[in-house]
Formats: structure tokens, sequence, C-alpha cells
């Protein structure tokens, strides 16, 4: 008799590398608020769960985007997660899928941002070499 064992894996999908807080709302109900632009850039989808990795303190949240309006450049913490990012700090959000592992055709998709939070290049995580850094890659 055979059997097929179903497994899925989590893999990153996109990433937007060190955008900078511009706002933290305690009494908001929860989530990231998200520049729509770099939502559409990286192929992240509103609703969807998210890691964010604060660069200034190591903390480590997981929420789910809301879209904000384009080209403003927001990047919103609310809720719980305004007492651990601040305005100013530099954060790393990350999105996974789950999938089986023939699905997974490459690494994800990596939105690179200047303090504004516009966009300075998009690239596949493939193509950026081992060990660069935010400079080299």
């Amino acid at each position: 008799m055979l059997h097929y064992i179903y497994m899925l894996i989590t893999a990153a999908i996109a990433k937007i590398h060190r955008a900078v807080v511009t706002q933290a709302e305690l009494d908001y109900v929860g989530s990231i608020t998200i520049d729509s632009d770099l939502l559409a850039a990286c192929g992240m989808k509103e609703f969807q769960q998210v890691h964010i990795n604060n660069v200034a303190n190591g903390e480590h949240w997981e929420t789910y985007i809301l879209a904000g309006p384009a080209g403003k450049g927001d990047i919103c913490l609310n809720g719980p997660p305004a007492r651990l990012f601040s305005p100013g700090n530099i954060v790393i959000i990350v999105a996974y899928a789950q999938m089986e592992p023939s699905e997974l055709k490459g690494g994800p998709t990596v939105v690179f941002v200047d303090e504004k939070n516009k966009i300075t290049k998009i690239k596949k995580h493939d193509d950026i070499a081992i060990g660069a850094t935010t400079k080299t890659a």
C-alpha cells in the first residue's frame, strides 16, 4: 500500500528591508499600516500575516497588514506593538506563505527603501550575494 504524506513548509515570499516606523498608535485596534506602493512592489496583500523585526531593540511582532495611502511612506504599528516600536525605528517586515516544498521556486522579493520609505531598489533574494550588506545588496 502506497501512502502519500502531505506536508507544507512555511517560506518567506516578500520582504520590506529597513523601513522606518513613521507612527505608533497604542489605542488602535491592532495591525500594521503599510504604504500601498510598498505592498504592490513586494507582493504583500492587505490582511496577510507579517513578521516585523525591530533593528533597534531586537523585538519581533506578528500581525496583519492594513494598506495605507500610496506614496506617503506610512509604516504605522497599531495597538500593542506601539509599546515595542517607536517612530524612527528601523524595521524589517517579512511575509510568509505555506506551500508544498515543490512549489518553492526561489527566495522572496525584497524591497529596499530610503529614510522616507521610498523604494530605492527591488531584487529577488536569490540575486543578493551571501553576506551582502544594505549598501552592497
